[in-house]
């Protein structure tokens, strides 16, 4: 037991390529997917006794392991967590098994390569939100782009191929900045890949300047900020639910990780400078994100448009520089990760029953499927953030913290909301309510045990988080505190 508290961590990194390793020797189908969601359920309880275990009081980072690797250029496996980190950790470890159940009786060919998959891009999370090695981090950060690229080809929609190649190259184009960016910090920070050294190190202004810019470009197409957004639509329509989970619940979060954990404590003196324009931006992204989502006919682009105006409160909480914008931002990763998975969960549980995702094909659901009308509604009502829902308080956290720089960009702001209670209502309005439009959408049966459990867990998080949302606020404090300081040097009153 001690040896796994003392590399806690680095048994969450393992267990998943674990499970894959023991999934290629096991030919039942049935044994692949108990196996492949025992697999997921341990690391979420290893993730649980890392939160058991980490002191929120302390803004240095915890369970902290490093082993030289590459001495030659100063590359260590490195890895901990602060307040920030874990909640990521925390979302990742809460989605897999979700994925493994809402892929249970959908993924039927190939099934022992998809969950392997599934496994691989699970420890390659862990490793990006916990590497404390530039080296490391930009290794995990590509690794990601394989799985994720063959699960969008192989189990997705008609134009499945064209949709993986744009995310690809969206996704290279983003690495090959990154790549510039770790190498100038390298080159300009004493030759060193430990991240925290080089949040100590100082740089020119000019310097700066163009590495912020190639960190930032890198972030911006990951998470995705407009005008680089263009990939996710199309990848969130034609990867299978799973796929659409992880896109929506986890990889969109690696964009603002890297703000967090790159863009503020390394180059302070430049997220300053270039904030106005990014705040701007975020704004656009809003309002863009939810009048396109309001003009959708196919519900996963509805829901794709709609993480797009989620992840410009998330750039505006980050880049206002205080602990309510970031304390914020941080919880709006999480609530959306939460209700963006569930609501693509609903959506891939209904094309499993229709095999159809035209809003216009539904209607009526509340009579066949009271069950799902009644989750799919709490998660669409807690995607607006509708007070007592766990969107509510990530989004008000934002707008406090935007009040102190601009109340105009807390009023055009507001206007997303406005626009996410439109769409989501017109939505609920054209599929659950009303009569149903066909004989068939008439006899659908409600949701089974399994899809249940799918979801349950997703609709206890929404409204615990919404009513309380303390614990987790308390989590990632000290952290965000920490870090304002390194961004600003201005003392938190």
């Amino acid at each position: 037991m001690t040896i796994l508290i003392d590399h806690l961590i680095s048994s969450m990194i393992g267990v998943p390529f674990i499970g894959i390793a023991i999934l290629a020797f096991i030919r039942d189908e049935k044994s692949i997917k108990r196996i492949a969601f025992g697999i997921t359920v341990v690391e979420f309880f290893l993730s649980l006794i890392l939160w058991r275990g980490f002191d929120f009081n302390l803004e240095s980072m915890q369970f902290v392991e490093r082993v030289e690797w590459m001495p030659t250029f100063n590359i260590q496996y490195a890895v901990g967590v602060d307040g920030i980190s874990i909640v990521l950790v925390l979302l990742t470890t809460l989605l897999f098994p979700i994925c493994i159940l809402c892929s249970w009786t959908s993924i039927k060919t190939r099934l022992r390569a998809f969950l392997s998959l599934i496994l691989l891009v699970e420890g390659a999370m862990i490793v990006v939100f916990t590497a404390l090695d530039l080296f490391l981090f930009f290794m995990l950060w590509e690794t990601t782009l394989i799985p994720m690229y063959f699960i969008i080809i192989l189990w997705g929609g008609p134009n499945r191929v064209a949709a993986g190649l744009k995310f690809v190259l969206y996704s290279l184009a983003g690495s090959l900045l990154l790549l510039v960016g770790i190498l100038g910090v390298y080159l300009n920070g004493g030759y060193t890949f430990d991240i925290l050294m080089l949040t100590e190190q100082t740089y020119s202004s000019s310097t700066q300047s163009w590495l912020f810019l190639a960190f930032f470009l890198s972030f911006a197409i990951k998470m995705p900020m407009v005008p680089f957004h263009t990939w996710l639509p199309e990848a969130h329509s034609e990867a299978p639910t799973a796929g659409s989970v992880i896109l929506a619940g986890v990889l969109l979060k690696m964009g603002g990780y890297g703000f967090l954990r790159f863009c503020l404590p390394m180059f302070p003196e430049a997220s300053v400078n270039f904030a106005p324009y990014i705040l701007w931006l975020s704004i656009i992204g809003i309002i863009y994100g939810g009048y396109m989502a309001l003009a959708q006919s196919d519900l996963k682009k509805l829901i794709a448009y709609s993480s797009v105006s989620h992840m410009g409160f998330v750039t505006l909480g980050i880049f206002v520089f205080n602990s309510q914008g970031i304390q914020g931002a941080v919880l709006q990763m999480f609530n959306h990760g939460v209700t963006a998975a569930a609501l693509f969960i609903c959506v891939g549980q209904l094309y499993d029953r229709t095999h159809n995702r035209a809003i216009s094909n539904y209607g009526g659901l509340h009579k066949p499927m009271p069950r799902f009308a009644a989750l799919f509604f709490l998660f669409s009502v807690a995607s607006f953030g509708l007070p007592g829902t766990c969107n509510f308080i990530g989004e008000f956290l934002v707008l406090v913290g935007t009040s102190y720089i601009s109340f105009a960009m807390v009023l055009i702001s507001m206007g997303g909301i406005i626009l996410a209670a439109a769409y989501m209502l017109w939505m609920l309005q054209r599929v659950v309510l009303g009569e149903p439009k066909t004989e068939a959408a008439k006899m659908l049966p409600d949701l089974s045990n399994r899809e249940l459990a799918t979801l349950i867990p997703l609709a206890i998080l929404v409204l615990c988080i919404g009513l309380y949302p303390g614990p987790l606020m308390e989590l990632m404090d000290v952290s965000v505190i920490h870090l304002i300081h390194q961004t600003t040097g201005m003392k938190i009153g």
